[in-house]
């Protein structure tokens, strides 16, 4: 059983669209946008975004990376993203970081994308945090680094992204960029995994499973097996069909009990 890294860029920031203290046309935007009416929302934020504000700038590249109101549209949507993004606005730089990453919108360029990241990031933005730990890890544009991986990743584990959490508990499983530190591991895979993450649930059961960082539990491991199992991951399957055979009928029922209940528990 080997826990696998998963090191994938976090998708753009579809965010809860920015609030200004300012009421006004903006608030009227924002009030056609929460009914469902897309292109009123865009009359009210155009003008304010050609006016230079960096709320509304953002809006309407939200508007057109979705294509709501607007036809979707990504160098439409690059280009109000940059205008914010100029202004200091951390999701406009996240989002614009993405468009760079994955070439939509502009053409393809690491360093590009790592330098709105960055810009995000030193504003406290998780998800910008998390994508330089993504950076740094696998050397995207810059040299490999796994200590300031781990830096990155921590600051976003610590504001609760799920996936930070599973990675920074890699990193101290692996002990790449930190010393190796199993309960150290544990302690960010139970963040993530009590998020619901299926990757950490899978890798906490491994942790159990083997007995690193914590006595070895056969319940526990079929239990976490189990939840991430559910949710459609094939080496969690394969992993709790190999514990059924180091563990008595009881012991199986003990742990498919666990799983239900906390299902129910966690149900939206």
């Amino acid at each position: 059983m080997k826990a696998l890294l998963r090191s994938g860029f976090l998708a753009l920031a579809i965010m809860a669209l920015a609030v200004p203290a300012n009421a006004g046309p903006y608030d009227d935007g924002q009030a056609a946008y929460d009914r469902g009416d897309y292109a009123m929302a865009v009359q009210f934020w155009r003008p304010l975004a050609e006016q230079g504000d960096s709320d509304a700038q953002y809006d309407l590249g939200h508007m057109y990376q979705l294509g709501l109101g607007v036809p979707k549209d990504n160098t439409e949507a690059v280009k109000w993203y940059r205008k914010a993004a100029e202004q200091g606005h951390a999701g406009s730089q996240y989002n614009l970081g993405v468009h760079y990453s994955k070439g939509q919108g502009v053409s393809q360029d690491d360093a590009e994308a790592t330098m709105w990241f960055r810009n995000a990031a030193e504003q406290g933005f998780a998800m910008a945090q998390y994508n330089l730990g993504v950076v740094y890890g696998t050397g995207q544009g810059v040299s490999q680094d796994f200590a300031e991986a781990v830096k990155w990743y921590r600051m976003a584990a610590e504001q609760g992204i799920a996936i930070a959490q599973y990675n920074l508990g890699l990193m101290y499983g692996t002990g790449e960029g930190v010393p190796q530190d199993y309960a150290k591991a544990m302690k960010w895979y139970r963040k993530a995994a009590e998020q619901g993450d299926a990757g950490a649930q899978s890798n906490f059961g491994i942790m159990y499973a083997q007995g690193l960082g914590v006595p070895q539990d056969y319940v526990s491991a079929h239990f976490w097996f189990n939840l991430a199992a559910a949710q459609g991951n094939e080496k969690a399957q394969e992993n709790r069909d190999i514990m059924v055979n180091f563990m008595t009928p009881d012991q199986i029922a003990e742990a498919q009990r666990m799983a239900r209940e906390w299902t129910a528990n966690h149900q939206q």
